[in-house]
């Protein structure tokens, strides 16, 4: 783990979300697309992540939420990125912790989680407007946050 990085206290009681950026040294940031049927965000791009379970801490979460959503194995988290708090529409308020992660594993063939991904790309930042596809107008985040992991890439 890269010095400096800060990890929020998880059991606070507040509802929490890790990510995870991973790029693949080329300048190429992982997305996959949610699937339809998903309940939130439903068809959109995304990035590696999800809710913090109980006892866990964020960086359990992370490694647990790529091994989950990929198959690939966590192995240094090498910047934070951005904190954030947002309600989406079921109204629940999250707490989000984004990081630059780096991972092991066969880059090219993920294995995507069954039932809630169904595609995946590496981007560059030419492509970055391909993630407000199935997005609100304003809903830029995830661009946003992969924009910051990839300019952060650069430096590390």
């Amino acid at each position: 783990m890269a010095p400096g990085i800060r990890f929020p206290d998880t059991a606070d009681g507040a509802r929490w979300v890790a990510g995870a950026v991973i790029t693949d040294g080329r300048g190429h940031v992982f997305v996959q697309r949610r699937s339809p049927d998903r309940r939130l965000f439903p068809g959109c791009w995304d990035l590696v992540g999800g809710h913090v379970e109980p006892g866990e801490s964020m960086p359990e979460a992370l490694a647990r939420e790529i091994a989950e959503e990929t198959g690939w194995r966590l192995t240094a988290i090498l910047a934070e990125l951005d904190h954030l708090v947002w309600t989406p529409d079921d109204g629940v308020r999250r707490h989000e912790s984004d990081y630059l992660v780096r991972v092991a594993g066969d880059l090219s063939a993920p294995r995507l989680e069954p039932g809630k991904h169904t595609e995946f790309r590496w981007i560059g930042e030419q492509e970055l407007d391909l993630l407000q596809d199935s997005r609100n107008p304003g809903d830029t985040f995830v661009a946003e946050t992969a924009a910051l992991g990839l300019a952060r890439a650069k430096a590390v």
